[in-house]
């Protein structure tokens, strides 16, 4: 069972494919147990792969919060230990490219190379949008706030003339919320540990810290990106000395809408 002790968390993690070590940091209410996952991702077949469901998340312990980012990067120094790795190359996406900067600030020694995708300082150089201020919303709601905000070409002009592609898109959402919730909602702690990480999120701020950060970095985002717009996706690498920028034809989960996004990964950590 791929079950381990990682400082004082019990940690699920997984761990796919061959050559040189990278580990995969996931975004808010992740969940390996969903689909898609880093063990999906192009990068599964040219890398040794190690991904993990963060605390509060999936088969990972889920002890009372409330959570902080620092606890997030020493949670991933600490796998990094019980798995035996010294170093490695990171990838952090969304809340885990948050998580990425605070284990390479914390932990400089750990990272070989580090790519941070569609994610923020948080501070002065803009925060991600705040998604802990959509949880008082409907389900229906909060579904449609989503849509809209992960990818800027779904606004309402878009919507109007596409309803029935729009319709499709929704209940897309809706089915796989619905999915997670008969699968996964009687979980004990689950509802509390997805709240403690949007809350640590909302306290997100490496601004003035970021130019610590000495790792070779690229910082990629979407250009229809409304959660981490493409303007903190640029403060950020702005922040970090060195660090090459790319942009990708996508929003938020431009990883999934992009080929080339995997491509200019790969060939950055080669």
């Amino acid at each position: 069972m791929p079950h381990i002790q990682a400082g004082d968390l019990g940690v699920w993690f997984e761990r796919s494919g061959t050559g040189s070590k990278l580990l995969y940091i996931t975004g808010t209410g992740a969940d390996l147990r969903k689909t898609p996952n880093p063990l999906g991702s192009p990068l599964a077949a040219g890398f040794d792969l190690l991904t993990y469901d963060q605390r509060g998340l999936g088969r990972t312990d889920k002890p009372a919060g409330p959570y902080t980012m620092a606890q997030y990067a020493e949670d991933a120094r600490n796998l990094l230990d019980a798995i035996g790795w010294q170093s490695c190359s990171v990838i952090g996406v969304s809340f885990g490219g948050m998580v990425a900067q605070e284990l390479a600030i914390r932990f400089p020694a750990r990272i070989e190379k580090l790519v941070l995708c569609c994610c923020s300082t948080g501070g002065a150089g803009g925060a991600s949008y705040p998604l802990h201020e959509l949880e008082h919303l409907s389900s229906e709601d909060k579904i449609h706030a989503r849509l809209t905000r992960t990818d800027l070409r779904v606004n309402q002009a878009w919507i109007a003339a596409h309803p029935a592609d729009y319709q499709a898109m929704f209940d897309k959402a809706q089915g796989d919320a619905l999915a997670d919730a008969a699968r996964f909602g009687h979980e004990p702690g689950r509802a509390d540990g997805a709240r403690w990480q949007l809350l640590a999120r909302a306290q997100h701020d490496t601004w003035d810290r970021a130019p610590m950060i000495a790792a070779p970095t690229l910082v990629c985002g979407g250009r229809y990106d409304g959660q981490a717009e493409p303007s903190v996706v640029e403060a950020l690498a702005r922040r970090i000395p060195g660090a090459e920028l790319a942009f990708f034809e996508g929003g938020h989960g431009f990883l999934n809408q992009d080929p080339a996004a995997a491509l200019r990964i790969s060939a950055f950590l080669a």
